[in-house]
């Protein structure tokens, strides 16, 4: 299996690049397209969420009526929203954007210097757009199912352990998040499967750790689902820890292998694919090149 060096010579001395000031001008209007596509996953990702707890959760689905297990429900959501995420980071948009879908991603990789700073100001703004869509959306198609006592938007929330336990859980859960992703994404062998254990871990978590936090890790996430709703308990937590547990563990990231072991900050990094943030152009785009 190809590394992330091989696929992309540039993505490890991109740093020196990444600030020209030619570029930062032309962000917004060469990449609004990896813009529009990061609030399309976000979107789609709140859609689905939306859709299966109802499915899970409200009261009169004949899934929910099915099951008594709070435990296999949780698990049961896990593993379609787990799914979700790897479809999502898989896909054509994720392929192109970098499947980021989460302001502490984007924030953490700007840190590492692996996103341009106008690059990093629309990702955040898009995946808070694209979430408050998606649910929006979702409360379209799903009627007054969507705001059911046990459906309540998908909204995520300090759980009966209370604010410090949900604080934790955050912290905990977006910090192995991240880890896992600059790990595999900079390894050797295993690059092209970060997308498949990210979404393992989003399936894991949502079976263990949601009844402390609801599980978000992403402040958009949280955002999309409390606008619609109301429902800002905790919301502070959302907005701050999972970026600080994440910028954390790129910390740590770099205290045990350097910043220079940081390759480009896509979740796949496919080689047909361009990239907006190391340069590279893909096989895809070297076979329609004019003659």
């Amino acid at each position: 299996m190809n590394t992330l060096q091989e696929i992309c010579p540039e993505a490890s001395t991109n740093d020196a690049r990444i600030n020209r000031p030619e570029r930062r001008a032309s962000s917004i209007t060469m990449h609004w397209p990896e813009y529009a596509m990061e609030a399309a996953l976000v979107g789609l990702f709140m859609i689905l969420a939306c859709i299966f707890t109802v499915l899970f959760q409200l009261p009169s689905s004949p899934i929910r009526q099915a099951i008594d297990s709070a435990f296999a429900r949780r698990a049961l959501t896990g593993i379609c929203m787990g799914l979700t995420a790897i479809a999502l980071i898989y896909s054509p948009w994720g392929q192109r954007s970098g499947a980021h879908m989460n302001p502490a991603v984007t924030l953490t990789f700007l840190r590492l210097g692996k996103v341009r700073s106008l690059d990093a100001v629309f990702y955040v703004a898009f995946q808070f757009a694209g979430a408050t869509a998606g649910v929006l959306l979702a409360a379209i198609l799903l009627g007054q199912a969507i705001a059911n006592p046990e459906v309540r938007y998908a909204a995520t929330y300090p759980g009966s352990g209370g604010p410090y336990l949900a604080a934790f859980g955050e912290l905990a859960i977006s910090f192995l998040q991240m880890t896992a992703v600059l790990w595999i994404s900079n390894h050797p062998s295993f690059s092209r499967l970060t997308g498949l254990f990210a979404g393992a871990l989003v399936a894991a978590y949502i079976t263990i750790e949601s009844p402390y936090s609801g599980m978000s890790m992403n402040p958009a996430r949280t955002f999309g689902s409390a606008l619609p709703s109301g429902i800002w308990r905790g919301f502070p937590i959302y907005l701050i820890v999972p970026p600080i547990a994440m910028l954390l563990a790129a910390q740590a990231f770099v205290w045990l292998r350097g910043k220079a072991a940081v390759g480009c900050c896509k979740l796949d990094h496919s080689p047909r694919v361009d990239c907006i943030f190391c340069g590279m152009k893909g096989i895809a785009h070297e076979q329609h090149k004019p003659l």
